[in-house]
């Protein structure tokens, strides 16, 4: 698998709460198909965060440098790491969206699965096209301020 996945998925859930992985997304993470994955509630949105296992490693290899005996690291921990769970596909290529992350994002029937770098949102339709036509975010000032300063060509 790549560093980063490329797409943006609408999908349902079914009325078990489950939905299928589409298959442009399953293309990228072929190798990753048959291990388990990590679901998450995300820092910053009311959205879940999907991760594989290589790349929750990775997360979990830098969160556990943190020093455990400075309290805001522990809080930290301990909230980043609230409501975590280990998914794993069906038979069939469906993924289970467990009720207590499916009741924090406020996920209805309708979803997004939308590629963030190296993992995958799961946002409710409705709130995901808000975010994305939030009409208070200036993308071309956002993308200055966060963008503007680097210098790619001394990569």
């Amino acid at each position: 698998m790549s560093s980063y996945l490329i797409g943006v998925h609408q999908c349902k859930l079914d009325s078990k709460n489950r939905f299928m992985i589409p298959k442009a997304f399953k293309k990228q993470l072929r190798s990753s198909v048959d291990s388990p994955f990590v679901l998450k509630r995300s820092v910053f949105h009311k959205c879940l965060e999907l991760y594989t296992m290589n790349e929750w490693d990775k997360v979990v290899f830098r969160i556990n440098k943190l020093n455990r005996f400075v309290k805001k690291n522990n809080d930290f921990i301990r909230m980043f790491t609230a409501g975590v769970k280990l998914i794993d596909l069906d038979s069939t290529g469906r993924m289970l969206l467990p009720k207590d992350l499916q009741k924090y994002a406020k996920i209805n029937r309708e979803i997004v699965l939308s590629s963030s770098g190296s993992m995958i949102e799961i946002w409710d339709n409705t709130k995901y096209e808000s975010i994305i036509n939030n009409a208070k975010i200036d993308f071309a000032s956002l993308a200055e301020d966060v963008m503007g300063s680097k210098n790619f060509n001394d990569e």
